[in-house]
């Protein structure tokens, strides 16, 4: 919490923090305005309503709250949701329901990809937001690179990795391409692919290339650059975010909301900010919660992101979970949420790397 947050917070009398948090709670639970006609009647000391409505003045002229021009009741701004989640919310526990739900993605089609669709699913259907899942990259060493051409503008490459998994994706050949010039590619690859990882073989390939660069024709070259782009993220078809549940959040709200949603979604689908959502992970494990415009990925939408990284065996983040909401999310019922799936996921990822 910032230092002026934290000063107003540490000023706020009992009187002024508990009114303060029930407009929020009630606000989370409703997303209506909350008048000081109810607010009165659920307040732990008597007080008239005249009272309250001179505190939520008073908590209004702090910014924390906001009153719509259409009601007489009163909202949480941005910052009075951010300062009620540092400071006052209350942080529930995972619902035997709930974690049910998670624990059943770990049954049904084995393999990374499938697991992570099944977990987007799940905190989708849970939280009745949209989900976010940012995927691993391969890490495990290469064993072998093939090239497979399926049609004049698609063709396949294939990578074995040296734990036995066999992963294949679709990509754009170069125009004209030839099994000669994907025989090429394939055997250039594996002669400095084994026993490298694809981020490290992707560096590598950069020197090698510009240094035999006579070895190879034109249409080898292509295909070694796109097939190697299709692996390590850096081609925008790679879909490393895997993004479920948009109905959730197209059902909810006016039509302004729906059309800054639909933007949120347009950058989602272009993989604009891959790098940027993992980035709101970095600062450390566990979970993080961003309302509104505190996030770049997020400004236009007008909604909050609760997210979490999870982790390998050797405690270094290769993804992230979250979910996607208007503002009023339930986040003391969310955070548990996302932090179980995070660290379920870290442990089935980590588990099969090890078996």
């Amino acid at each position: 919490m910032t230092e002026q947050r934290s000063r107003i917070l540490t000023e706020m009398n009992d009187r002024s923090r508990e009114v303060f948090r029930r407009v929020v709670e009630s606000y989370l639970s409703s997303g209506e305005p909350v008048g000081s006609r109810t607010l009165t009647r659920s307040l732990s000391e008597r007080v008239s309503a005249a009272t309250v409505r001179n505190v939520m003045q008073d908590l209004e002229f702090l910014g924390l709250l906001d009153s719509p021009h259409t009601s007489a009741g009163r909202v949480p701004t941005q910052l009075g949701l951010r300062m009620f989640v540092d400071g006052l919310m209350e942080v529930g526990t995972l619902t035997a329901e709930d974690r049910e739900a998670i624990d059943a993605t770990t049954a049904g089609e084995a393999g990374v990809a499938s697991l992570l669709d099944r977990v987007g699913h799940a905190l989708s259907g849970i939280t009745h937001g949209a989900s976010l899942v940012l995927t691993p990259k391969r890490e495990a060493p290469i064993r072998h690179i093939e090239f497979v051409s399926l049609a004049p503008d698609r063709a396949l490459v294939v990578l074995v990795f040296a734990d036995g998994q066999v992963e294949n994706r679709v990509f754009s050949p170069p125009l004209g391409h030839t099994p000669s010039a994907m025989r090429e590619a394939g055997n250039f690859l594996n002669a400095m692919a084994e026993g490298r990882t694809v981020s490290e073989l992707r560096g590598h390939l950069v020197a090698e290339i510009t240094r035999r660069r006579q070895e190879l024709d034109v249409a080898a070259r292509d295909l070694v650059e796109r097939g190697l782009a299709v692996w390590d993220g850096s081609d925008a078809s790679t879909e490393r975010l895997i993004v479920r549940g948009r109905a959730n959040l197209l059902d909810q709200g006016d039509q302004v909301d729906l059309d800054r949603i639909r933007v949120l979604f347009d950058d989602l689908e272009r993989k604009r900010d891959i790098a940027e959502f993992l980035e709101l992970t970095e600062a450390g494990e566990g979970v993080r919660i961003f309302i509104g415009s505190e996030n770049k990925l997020f400004s236009l939408s007008g909604s909050s992101l609760v997210v979490s990284p999870y982790m390998n065996a050797d405690r270094k983040i290769i993804g992230a979970v979250g979910v996607i909401g208007p503002t009023r999310l339930n986040y003391g019922r969310i955070v548990p949420i996302v932090d179980y799936t995070a660290q379920l996921v870290g442990r089935l990822l980590s588990g099969e790397r090890k078996g």
